[in-house]
């Protein structure tokens, strides 16, 4: 009988799962006030505004669980943690990861176990008071539902060698599973992390006994994890930083490989394994391994020779001297083109067939790009250079296989790759194509806006093994269900992959999975991409994996549709009661300086430059961190920078030669909130009616239900208010100068300027947003930001988008388009699910409310959808189809 793997499942907004995969999970810890002096001053001078801050850079910066901890002898620690958790949940971009509870205090953690949202980690527990307590803690902890991390710690002490940490584990374990009975996938280890290279004998074998005490752990305890903070095994060699990092990196490589997969590390004291230089490496793990008895001495006296001594960096050539096979795998590494025809064609002339350079050299090269991506140690912008090193090698070797006869290559299999009807968006599924390329799977792009037919007729003549589908906009959903369905009909057997900005595990899991009996799965990056591919065409254990699939989508839907029918709802009239309550008498209202329509016509790129935020760019290429400091970053930094390089070469030559083409329209006009949800506008005499949709979860006590309606002064106040409406691109000339990028065969080139475009558009409607607030509406007239206060929202107002979470609905970009006449005048379109072309626009409202806020509408009621559908002139199913991600129990 297969029984579906069980995995460590977390959540904030978003799920986070811990397969054997993931990669390595890293918890941040500035939110702890033993290890921040900033946070530690910030909770103690109640700036919880600022405290905020601390965990959003923790995120930004790549944390995938935030530690927090408020321990401090100056400190009410559980009103503090309570205080702090209920501010999170107000906060998506940092509630979306989960939460680490982190307490000695008992009634600190159960206070925030009791607020906490989402599934967090407790830490910790364990021994030290005697088994009672143990299980008593473990109870409660299982009781509300989180993981738990449990120190090897007894009534003797900490375990400080590897028989006390197997030891201690062991009975944990059994006490936990067997008498708790604790989900043993939510169990944690932390086996104690401590010093070597002290100088004192028996802290020589500290890090091989937590290594080994791992290897034991997740060998002989069944579905567990292990974590650890890093940084106190190098505590010795404070001041020394290449020497710290270099101890991190081989402490954590080995580590890992025995079994580590969470764990608290400072990226600033990282050190790329494989860059440590040679003699420092021996003698670093000389020291954590225990490999000499004068390890420790040789270290110390070694470590005096690179105190301060900075990172070198220069071109190598002498690869160009190493044997041919060896120069093809380090070109495509390494992603250099130079040479790459010169050497396959010595290559071809040494093989008996074209073919078998290909399957040969090339594969074996690319088979080590795959090694290096799936181990960490290759980014995702340096395969897509690797793919067009393949790309050109190909190309040079086309003619001749064609010549021969002989092009029955062998690939890993063959994958159809569609962005739906109605959506135009495709960096992310080019990307995960050119991943898959270089794994030597054969590629079916049939590009986007492509129907379901042409989608099933496709995937039939080329008899595909896998189809990928990509989607950016919400009704883009709806086609996705409407394909699986289509799919079961015709019986299809092959597995459908779901990717996409709005796509999701929870609606994969509860609206598209159910639609087909075959395996259905969600990937939200490049990199798990080839391990789902890979394990579902496995021939050996592909049944296996797919049946452990569907257990775990039924799984996480049976939890995901009970989490929701947890929830409170209003009905629409109560929350219309509870709306956002405004003094308009005594509320700055500014009339507009220009009223009406305004037009801008071939723009000039370089006044945007300084308005690009560049943070959204890096994570486009699967690089996650806050710009600029991604670009020091010791594990991201080099190829983050190497990224930017190429960015700002190729931003320059748009810019020089004028090759995108950038135009804008807006709009500022008479407006006043009526029929409670409903902003009426008039523009030369005509009224247009812009309908908003409000949110029903219940709230707390003296909290709004808010609609973005409630931010315009009602027709009955006698008060005349305003706002604005508008669209920009900068995405004419984009698909053209793609096309030309891929004609060269040159996929790095054609996602770059897809992503520079899409940074431009946004730059663009942050620029626009400024002039209306300084110079066209003049609200704002004395406003002086920076870029990085203006990407902060630091300005009053906001300019909200139809299809984003405030206002989920797109079919408001209608009444946008009509009242501005967006198509006639500068010539962006709206596809049948209401995309804009070209993808790199932009659109949205004007607010210049200073209590306007950014919000999320959330779940609504069938009765608000049935609501919106009067007002609309629509029928419910109609209204239903737009607002289908957003009702209750989907």
């Amino acid at each position: 009988m297969i029984t579906a793997q069980k995995h460590l499942r977390l959540s904030g907004l978003e799920p986070l799962i811990i397969t054997p995969e993931s990669n390595f999970i890293n918890v941040g810890e500035r939110t702890n006030v033993a290890g921040s002096k900033k946070f530690l001053r910030l909770v103690k001078e109640e700036k919880f505004d600022e405290a905020l801050e601390v965990a959003r850079h923790q995120v930004e910066g790549g944390a995938q669980i935030i530690d927090i901890n408020m321990d401090d002898g100056l400190i009410d620690g559980r009103e503090a943690m309570v205080r702090f958790l209920n501010l999170i949940v107000s906060e998506p971009d940092i509630a979306r990861v989960p939460i680490m509870i982190d307490s000695s205090k008992w009634e600190i953690i159960e206070a925030g176990l009791q607020v906490v949202q989402g599934k967090c980690v407790v830490n910790s527990i364990s021994l030290k008071e005697g088994e009672t307590e143990f299980k008593r803690q473990a109870t409660l902890i299982k009781r509300y539902g989180a993981a738990v991390i449990v120190m090897a710690f007894d009534e003797v002490g900490q375990a400080d060698n590897y028989d006390r940490r197997i030891e201690i584990a062991k009975r944990s374990y059994d006490i936990l599973v067997n008498e708790v009975h604790f989900p043993p996938e939510d169990i944690i280890f932390d086996l104690n992390i401590f010093p070597v290279a002290t100088g004192m004998e028996e802290h020589r074998k500290n890090a091989i006994d937590f290594i080994e005490g791992t290897r034991w752990v997740r060998q002989n305890l069944p579905h567990c994890s292990v974590s650890g903070g890093v940084s106190n095994v190098s505590f010795s060699f404070r001041g020394n930083n290449p020497v710290r990092e270099a101890m991190h990196s081989v402490f954590l490589f080995h580590a890992i490989e025995a079994g580590m997969n969470m764990g608290i590390v400072n990226p600033a004291l990282l050190e790329i394994y494989d860059d440590i230089p040679k003699d420092l490496l021996e003698h670093v793990e000389d020291v954590i391994l225990d490999r000499r008895d004068d390890a420790t001495e040789r270290l110390l006296e070694f470590a005096e020779t690179v105190v301060g001594k900075a990172k070198e960096s220069k071109v190598d050539l002498s690869w160009r001297e190493e044997p041919l096979q060896d120069r093809i795998t380090r070109a495509l590494v390494k992603g250099i083109d130079q040479y790459i025809v010169e050497d396959v064609e010595e290559a071809r002339q040494k093989a008996s067939r074209p073919l078998e350079v290909i399957e040969g050299n090339l594969m074996t090269g690319m088979n080590v790009v795959g090694d290096l991506f799936g181990s960490g140690k290759m980014f995702l912008p340096q395969v897509v250079k690797s793919a067009r090193v393949m790309k050109k090698a190909v190309a040079h070797l086309t003619p001749f296989i064609e010549a021969s006869k002989d092009s029955n290559t062998s690939s890993a299999g063959k994958i159809l790759m569609a962005t739906v009807k109605g959506d135009v968006h495709d960096i992310g599924k080019n990307i995960v194509s050119v991943v898959l390329a270089c794994n030597n799977y054969e590629i079916v792009d049939l590009g986007v806006m492509v129907p379901p037919e042409k989608i099933i007729g496709k995937a039939k003549e080329e008899q595909v093994d896998v189809i990928g589908l990509s989607g950016l906009i919400t009704p883009s959903l709806d086609e996705m269900v409407f394909l699986a369905k289509e799919m079961e009909r015709q019986q299809f057997t092959v597995p459908l992959l779901i990717g996409g900005a709005t796509t999701s595990k929870a609606h994969t899991a509860v609206k598209i999975d159910p639609q087909y009996s075959q395996a259905v799965v969600h990937v939200n990056d490049a990199s798990r991409a080839v391990t789902v591919v890979g394990d579902l065409l496995q021939k050996d254990t592909s049944d296996g994996y797919k049946k452990s699939i569907k257990l775990d989508y039924e799984s996480f839907r049976d939890r995901f549709l009970n989490r929701t029918k947890q929830k409170e709802y209003l009905t629409l009239s109560e929350a219309r009661n509870n709306k956002l309550q405004i003094d308009w008498d005594a509320l700055d209202i500014t009339e507009p300086k220009k009223l009406g329509i305004q037009v801008l016509e071939n723009f000039d790129l370089k006044k945007l430059t300084d308005f690009i935020d560049w943070s959204p760019f890096f994570r486009s290429w699967d690089l996650h961190g806050k710009f600029p400091d991604i670009l020091k970053d010791d594990v991201v930094g080099v190829q983050a920078t190497e990224l930017f390089e190429d960015a700002q070469t190729m931003l320059q030559q748009i810019l020089d030669g004028q090759l995108l083409k950038a135009k804008a329209i807006f709009g500022l006009f008479p407006a006043n909130q009526v029929d409670e949800d409903d902003i009426e506008v008039e523009v030369n005499n005509t009224k247009f009616m812009f309908r908003t949709l409000r949110q029903q979860l219940k709230k707390r006590e003296g909290v709004p239900n808010i609609a973005l309606a409630d931010f315009i002064a009602p027709k009955n106040s006698g008060i005349q208010d305003y706002m604005g409406c508008f669209c920009v691109t900068t995405g004419f000339g984009t698909q053209e100068l793609a096309q030309e990028y891929e004609k060269n065969l040159d996929d790095y080139g054609s996602i770059m300027v897809k992503a520079l475009a899409d940074r431009l558009a946004e730059a663009f409607a942050e620029y626009l947003h400024r002039e209306v607030r300084i110079e066209y509406w003049g609200y704002a007239l004395d406003e002086t930001l920076s870029n990085n206060e203006l990407i902060e929202e630091k300005y009053r107002g906001i300019r909200p988008a139809p299809g984003y979470p405030a206002c989920p609905d797109h079919l408001e970009k209608l009444t946008i388009w009509e009242l501005l006449e967006v198509k006639e005048k500068i010539g962006v379109e709206l596809t049948e699910s209401l995309a804009m072309w070209p993808a790199a626009s932009v659109s949205g409202y004007y607010f210049g409310n200073p209590k306007a806020k950014y919000f999320g509408l959330g779940k609504i009621k069938p009765d608000q959808v049935e609501d919106f559908a009067q007002r609309k002139g629509i029928t419910n199913e109609e209204a239903e189809k737009w607002l289908a991600p957003n009702l209750v129990d989907n």
